[in-house]
């Protein structure tokens, strides 16, 4: 997919509705959808445990908490890419304090031109996390087909008494006999002994 077709979801956290009506007009709807704003840290975990969220920007402080640890757990948990708002005065300590996480973090007030600065460099670390994602999802998959397997060669040896070697040859010999992956043969396996 072209950079220009794709579309960003945004979480907002924000107690100042001047910081949201300040924020939303610069993320035109054909780019960014849905843009949802919350004004709390509570009411932002609830809507990240809805969904996941390519952009999240946090304006601290909120009223239940400074936003630092939501911040930190959004960049820990998603895919997405977090930007923290924090007084100049104490931009320096909360740059210390977030950005091992991967948490970005803007000085307040900031000006209109750094801001679309910043959703630039927000998309290009968003697609190079998504390249990453795309390189996980295919390991983490061969991952489970090798636990899914060692459960059928296990199996196989606990019921049928065959050795470690003669159960994965079973199971690779069905394999290529069917013509199915490994790990459909070992689901059968499974589903049959267990």
């Amino acid at each position: 997919m072209n950079l220009k077709e794709r579309v960003y979801s945004v979480l907002i956290v924000s107690s100042s509705e001047r910081f949201q009506s300040s924020l939303v007009p610069l993320l035109p709807e054909a780019v960014y959808s849905p843009v949802v704003t919350v004004n709390s840290v509570g009411a932002a975990e609830r809507a990240r445990g809805l969904r996941d969220y390519d952009f999240i920007f946090v304006n601290s402080p909120l009223p239940d908490d400074a936003g630092i640890r939501f911040a930190i757990d959004s960049c820990r948990t998603g895919g997405g890419v977090t930007v923290l708002f924090a007084a100049a005065a104490l931009y320096d300590q909360v740059q210390a304090r977030v950005a091992e996480h991967g948490v970005f973090v803007l000085p307040r007030p900031i000006p209109r031109d750094a801001i679309l600065r910043g959703l630039n460099w927000m998309t290009a670390a968003r697609e190079r996390l998504r390249g990453y994602e795309k390189k996980v999802q295919p390991i983490e998959e061969k991952m489970e087909e090798i636990r899914l397997v060692n459960r059928a060669k296990w199996l196989l040896i606990s019921e049928l008494k065959m050795s470690e070697p003669d159960a994965h040859r079973y199971i690779n010999r069905q394999s290529m006999d069917r013509c199915v992956p490994k790990r459909a043969v070992a689901e059968e396996i499974i589903r049959l002994y267990s």
